[in-house]
């Protein structure tokens, strides 16, 4: 089906991100509009389609996710309105400094690690880079999400050198048990978020 990707914001709310590369756009809204139902009733959980504005705003998702080859941020603004969330990927300093100058939300920084998730054609950009890309964060009032090859040891290094937030694929799968990967997150992670 697609892959999920879960980060935190502002204080801890969860931002659930659904990928469907190989989906059919019929099927990524069907895939949308299911987990926005398992969603409802859950405080502070939102969420956003990657790269795809239309099934977002068809399936009134909070917001969307692009890359560097994407749709714009203002074109996606267009589509999803002034009020939705839009999160930028960024891999470069050059890429960070575009971003400051986009209207997003957050930007997320990566893969900080190596990862076979996605293959963005960049190499991992380590820790350094994180603390860099959250003090640029912080300066631009935008939120950070560390993206790339984190797991359940490597994420409270993540958050300690700045980013508010950490989106994982990979390692919530590792186990089998998505569900129990997750509290397990919770568990670990809980009150390390910036």
């Amino acid at each position: 089906m697609g892959d999920f990707a879960a980060a935190c914001l502002d204080g801890g709310a969860s931002l659930l991100q659904i990928r469907g590369k190989s989906l059919s756009a019929r099927d990524l809204l069907d895939a949308t509009e299911g987990i926005l139902r398992r969603a409802e009733g859950h405080a502070g959980a939102s969420v956003i389609v990657n790269d795809r504005a239309d099934v977002a705003r068809a399936a009134g998702a909070a917001g969307v996710h692009v890359g560097q080859e994407d749709l714009l941020p203002a074109d996606v603004r267009r589509v999803v309105g002034a009020e939705a969330i839009v999160g930028l990927s960024t891999h470069t300093p050059a890429q960070i400094v575009e971003a400051m100058g986009q209207p997003i939300t957050y930007f997320a920084i990566g893969p900080v690690f190596g990862t076979a998730t996605k293959d963005t054609g960049y190499n991992a950009v380590g820790l350094e880079r994180v603390v860099a890309a959250a003090a640029q964060s912080r300066a631009a009032g935008l939120g950070l999400v560390a993206i790339g090859g984190i797991t359940i040891e490597t994420a409270p290094g993540v958050l300690a050198a700045g980013a508010q937030s950490v989106a994982v694929i990979s390692d919530l799968l590792r186990t089998g048990d998505p569900a129990s990967r997750v509290r397990e997150y919770l568990r670990r992670l809980s009150g390390l978020a910036l």
